[in-house]
């Protein structure tokens, strides 16, 4: 892409970037920076919560060093709105930037912009703002990177940059302003570990300006400066360099390649550790089952809408919305797109939800051909702040282009708990090494109370955006390194351990193993940080796992993993299993409860055991199901009034018969549960581990 380097303060970190940029094949055609305007009075550093402006008057001299236009603005606008998600105030710092950089492309053509964010989500939310509504793609590349490792990086690249603004314990303006990165690292390393001082200065503790990088081909010299204080306080005195002269210097011949330290991205997955679990999980060659004369219903179970009861804390599941489609009838998949979401915009405003209160959303698609046509009318639906989502094809009935279920929550306003249940939304639009950016209509991951709802991770490369390659056994890595690493972003403790609930959907049953294997290996390495920590012989209640085999995936992925996890002490989590036998099938039954008691999980399986020449009754198994359902949610805590809200059966297509599996638990869920049935989602698979015919996963808050 064509870039411009944004906000190009002189600092270590925009200069890195642009280095990241580059070795990424990218272009950087022009710089852009915002000074203080001359009227206020502050003409070296402005109080602001978006921009270095400390060493602004000798920006100037980078159009230079690197032989790029520079493009400058005035910063008119204060710091308005300052919330957790921008939303456009004229009056805001944030749309001086907006002005500046529509000039840039408007004059230069650029397509994408270099950010050099490490861990502000202030800043990250903003430029990504702008980027969206001027259609430019943020590259991001040092984004949650680990700041020891980036510092040795920026060093080890040739930066050269000297300390311009101290403002942090331990800090002290004689002694440290006008020191080079080298000089600082191993007193920063140190007070990073005495204090928890950030190595970077991400904490705003010092800026930096860069004198030379291997993209100049100038390099800027300080002939004399002098020492302003800002604030003479005792302990963490501010005080900045102005300087007085510069010039610049001509390098020696530069071959004009450097080196960027190769990314982490696709790191080779090869780990000698992990066997595939036991050949049970492989699913079992099929058995032809021959069901005693079945009341056979004309009801087409995607023509069934439900949705559970309100829990207590605000939250409702809604299953069932189906977008019907039969090109021999005229319509298009756009107009069934649009009139599915009509249909569920109607039954969640019947009790009083609007589009925006959904949190996790399920697509489940006939044809992941269909995706596109499908994503135009799904981006109209949702603007900032979008839910997290889940996308897999699988065997729908003809006639139906795709089924979705979600989960919205509010909270009433009148209740005492509006702070514990404030949603937070994770929405990374940026390209970097972090994660996979969400440039589609989606966020990562959003936090209501002590909960976290993710979206669907398959294992697309952060930098490149394309699936890794390497097969099932990468994929499966990666995609679940994705996880973990959101997880980590949204809550700074959390880790796979804290997952209550996971679904694992991949697209062959030889699959299914490893899958299994890579999801244990992660938990045993999460206990062993734990027990290092804390000691315990109790083990942790882990979430449960669902592995279940579909049709095809996002990009043609081989696995997909979806969680949910709780940020609670997984040490003191509940966790209950039972089984029994009913008719030539075994039913278990696992719940697990949150140790704070806000959420459980509950998980049943129908597995035939023999197969059977003679003709199988179902109605005795799925009435011995639900009962054991009941009995899980009646096992759960005293303490625990979470409701079953979601009831999603993931059943093989070719056993059953779907519309009589839904008329039976719907039947049974209604009579066992009453006013406290879940929403009913039915989903048809190509295959379950081991003997299973159903696998149930239930969520409770």
């Amino acid at each position: 892409l064509p870039l411009l380097s944004f906000s190009y303060s002189g600092g270590k970190d925009s200069c890195y970037n642009m280095m990241q940029c580059v070795a990424a094949g990218h272009q950087i055609v022009a710089l852009a920076n915002l000074r203080p305007a001359e009227n206020t009075g502050q003409t070296d550093e402005l109080d602001s919560y978006m921009y270095q402006t400390v060493g602004h008057h000798a920006i100037d001299l980078y159009a230079d060093a690197l032989d790029l236009p520079l493009y400058r603005g005035f910063i008119k606008g204060t710091s308005v709105n300052t919330g957790r998600v921008y939303t456009t105030c004229q009056e805001d710092e944030v749309e001086d930037l907006y002005h500046l950089m529509k000039l840039v492309k408007d004059k230069e053509g650029v397509e994408g912009v270099s950010v050099g964010a490490i861990l502000s989500d202030y800043q990250r939310v903003r430029v990504e703002d702008v980027c969206r509504r001027l259609n430019l793609q943020p590259l991001a590349y040092l984004w949650r990177r680990n700041q020891e490792i980036l510092l040795k990086e920026m060093i080890s690249s040739n930066i050269q940059a000297i300390i311009i603004k101290v403002a942090a314990f331990g800090l002290d303006p004689d002694k440290h302003l006008g020191k080079t990165l080298d000089q600082m690292e191993p007193y920063l390393l140190e007070l990073s570990e005495k204090y928890g001082v950030h190595v970077c200065g991400e904490g705003g503790e010092y800026e930096t300006f860069t004198l030379d990088c291997p993209l100049f081909k100038k390099k800027i010299v300080v002939d004399s400066a002098k020492v302003v204080v800002h604030s003479a306080d005792a302990f963490a005195p501010v005080a900045y360099l102005r300087f007085l002269k510069l010039h610049l210097e001509n390098k020696g011949e530069s071959s004009g390649t450097f080196m960027v330290n190769s990314c982490s991205c696709e790191e080779s997955c090869n780990d000698d550790d992990i066997f595939p679990s036991s050949e049970e999980d492989e699913p079992q060659k099929n058995i032809p089952v021959i069901w005693k004369s079945l009341k056979h219903y004309s009801l087409d179970f995607t023509k069934t809408f439900g949705s559970s009861g309100r829990s207590l804390s605000g939250y409702q599941w809604f299953s069932g919305i189906t977008a019907h489609f039969l090109p021999s009838k005229g319509k298009n998949a756009q107009e069934a797109a649009r009139e599915a979401f009509s249909s569920l915009r109607a039954n969640m405003t019947s009790e009083g939800l609007k589009l925006k209160d959904i949190v996790l959303f399920h697509l489940y698609m006939k044809s992941m051909k269909d995706f596109n046509v499908i994503n135009s009318v799904y981006v109209t639906e949702f603007d900032l702040c979008p839910p997290a989502r889940v996308c897999v094809e699988t065997l729908l009935p003809d006639g139906v282009l795709f089924c979705i279920d979600c989960l919205a929550h509010k909270y009433d306003i009148a209740m005492d708990d509006v702070l514990r249940d404030e949603k937070l939304v994770m929405h990374v639009q940026s390209i970097s090494h972090w994660a996979p950016a969400n440039i589609g209509p989606y966020s990562q991951s959003i936090k209501v109370g002590d909960v976290l709802y993710c979206a669907g991770q398959i294992a697309l490369v952060p930098c490149t955006m394309q699936l890794v390659s390497g097969g099932i056994w990468t994929e499966a890595i990666v995609s679940l390194r994705h996880v973990e690493r959101v997880l980590q972003a949204m809550s700074q403790k959390t880790a796979l351990h804290h997952v209550i609930t996971a679904n694992c959907y991949v697209t062959d049953s030889k699959h299914v193993p490893i899958a299994r294997s890579i999801w244990q290996k992660k938990l045993r390495e999460c206990k062993k940080v734990e027990d290092s920590e804390t000691h315990h012989d109790v083990t942790a209640v882990c979430g449960l796992l669902a592995v279940v085999v579909i049709a095809h995936l996002p990009r043609d992925a081989a696995i997909e993993w979806h969680v949910v996890a709780v940020v609670d002490d997984p040490l003191q989590r509940k966790h209950f299993a039972m089984k029994m036998l009913s008719e030539g099938f075994q039913i278990e039954c696992e719940s697990v409860e949150s140790s704070s008691a806000s959420c459980a999980s509950i998980s049943v399986r129908l597995s035939l055991i023999s197969p059977s020449t003679s003709q199988l009754d179902l109605d005795g198994p799925l009435h011995d199901l639900i009962a054991m359902f009941r009995q899980a949610v009646e096992k759960l805590s005293e303490d625990c009034s979470a409701t079953p809200l979601s009831f999603r059966a993931f059943f093989k297509e070719d056993v059953f018969d779907a519309e009589t599996l839904q008329t039976g638990l719907q039947e049974y869920l209604e009579k066992y549960l009453g006013k406290k049935t879940p929403a009913l989602i039915l989903v048809p698979v190509v295959d379950l581990p081991g003997k299973e015919v159903i696998h149930v996963t239930c969520w409770l808050s």
